[in-house]
């Protein structure tokens, strides 16, 4: 009895993955597979890569477009292997520490320490009393064993909000620390956002006297990436289709054809591109929704502060209902603003997000100026330079709900399309991001391996 021929796969000019998205995830995804010896194109729509991790340079600044500050290598791991591979932390000045990280404004003045073992002693804006249930929700959550960030619906407090976790202690824990941090850094809501998702991504990241920033702008990783890496911009994509054994990315600029596709696009971006046929990922796509993020930068001719100032101070919401969170960029590293400038940040409330997301850009800037000078002495003069930055998906929002089908999402079959971005653990930052894109990587290389694929991909060429 004779064997059949083998067939081979045909040369012909298909790429092992397309990757829709030069973001973090994108970018890191892309450099994984890269590492196993796929082919792989990066496909972005924008001019420049870096997505919500863009830096503008202007004025002689690093004009970051949102607030990268990452901790150490425990809290960040997938990151700091990242920053390894590429070589960035052979100069440790590259990821320098912020200092004196973070403030809450009480009682007409920034109380430093907040989110540091410092401020247990100082206060942080937070009296004896609170402080003490501080201390007792940490033992609380210390006692329902490893929060997992990657894995957040495992949780015990799986199916809370972040309110009703802080509800029994003290009311000033919540005011003046759980709801300007869950507002300020994730653009979510403490009364409909996940308390599991919040919870681990605090304990994995420890206190704010671990973070860390990149010395020359925030997209300094995606850079990096990108300079290894086939990288298309100004290329986008408009529909995704399965198309036998092959997967078309159709985009103005013509198709692209290639084996398998990552998404990592915002997930109502993903859910517009493509038609997901797995019913668990199908219904937790649908269920991602994303708060818009804005952040206004002032370029001045001057530093406004006097004296010591810690580089980000939240501004409760009894302090102020539309302004969140003002950042003084040029103590996050001398290099942010020429010698003798300032340069400041300014981030609304959620609320003041999606009321601002629409207004002229002078409007928003004349806005949020006339309210943070109460907070902000010697933010009188006009500012030299104004940028302002605007995401609709800005940051992806858990819910409970969300929380809850989370499970059969990352449960799902591999097949030719996959996903990366921070919204796939549900934790909205860069760590979320990077550890997502080797989840994807390994689905896709698991998928390309496959027989099936094999066979697939020889039958559409025949």
């Amino acid at each position: 009895m004779t064997r059949p021929p083998v067939v081979p796969v045909p040369d012909v000019p298909v790429l092992d993955v397309a990757v829709v998205g030069a973001g973090p995830a994108g970018l890191a995804t892309a450099y994984a597979l890269t590492q196993r010896g796929r082919t792989v194109r990066v496909l972005e729509a924008a001019g420049a890569v870096g997505g919500r991790m863009r830096t503008v340079r202007e004025h002689g600044c690093l004009i970051d477009t949102g607030a990268e500050m990452f901790p150490g290598r425990a809290g960040y791991p997938a990151t700091w292997r990242l920053i390894g591979a590429l070589g960035l932390d052979r100069d440790p000045a590259a990821v320098p520490n912020v200092r004196d990280a973070l403030a809450v404004w009480r009682d007409g003045r920034a109380r430093p320490n907040a989110g540091r073992p410092l401020g247990l002693l100082t206060g942080a804006g937070l009296g004896p009393r609170a402080r003490f249930d501080l201390v007792r929700l940490q033992a609380r959550l210390a006692r329902l064993g490893r929060l997992d960030p990657d894995r957040p619906e495992r949780a015990g407090i799986a199916g809370g909000t972040v309110a009703e976790l802080v509800r029994p202690y003290h009311p000033d824990l919540y005011d003046h620390l759980v709801h300007p941090l869950a507002a300020g850094f994730f653009g979510w809501d403490p009364e409909r956002s996940a308390a599991a998702p919040f919870a681990a991504h605090l304990a994995a990241s420890g206190g704010s006297h671990t973070w860390h920033t990149y010395r020359d702008g925030m997209d300094t990783l995606a850079r990096t990436l990108a300079e290894r890496l086939d990288v298309t911009t100004d290329h986008p994509v408009t529909r995704v289709a399965r198309d036998g054994g092959v997967v078309r990315v159709e985009s103005p600029r013509g198709t692209v054809t290639a084996r398998a596709v990552v998404l990592a696009v915002p997930a109502p971006v993903a859910t517009g591109l493509y038609d997901e046929p797995r019913p668990a990922a199908r219904a937790f796509l649908a269920e991602c929704g994303y708060t818009p993020m804005l952040r206004v930068s002032l370029v001045m001719d001057a530093p406004p502060e006097r004296g010591r100032a810690s580089f980000a101070t939240l501004v409760p919401e009894a302090e102020d209902p539309l302004l969140n969170v003002i950042t003084l960029d040029h103590r996050k590293h001398p290099g942010r603003a020429p010698r003798g400038r300032g340069l400041v940040s300014l981030i609304p409330a959620p609320r003041g997000c999606r009321e601002l997301l629409a207004v002229p850009d002078d409007a928003v800037a004349e806005r949020l100026i006339a309210r943070a000078r109460r907070f902000v002495p010697g933010l009188r003069a006009a500012p030299a330079h104004v940028r302002v930055h605007r995401f609709r998906h800005g940051l992806p929002e858990a819910t409970p709900r969300a929380l809850a089908l989370r499970g059969g999402f990352a449960d799902r079959p591999v097949a030719a399309v996959e996903y990366a971005g921070d919204w796939v653990p549900l934790r909205p930052c860069s760590e979320g991001a990077i550890s997502s894109a080797a989840l994807a990587a390994g689905r896709i290389q698991t998928h390309l391996s496959s027989p099936a694929a094999v066979d697939a991909l020889s039958r559409q060429w025949r």
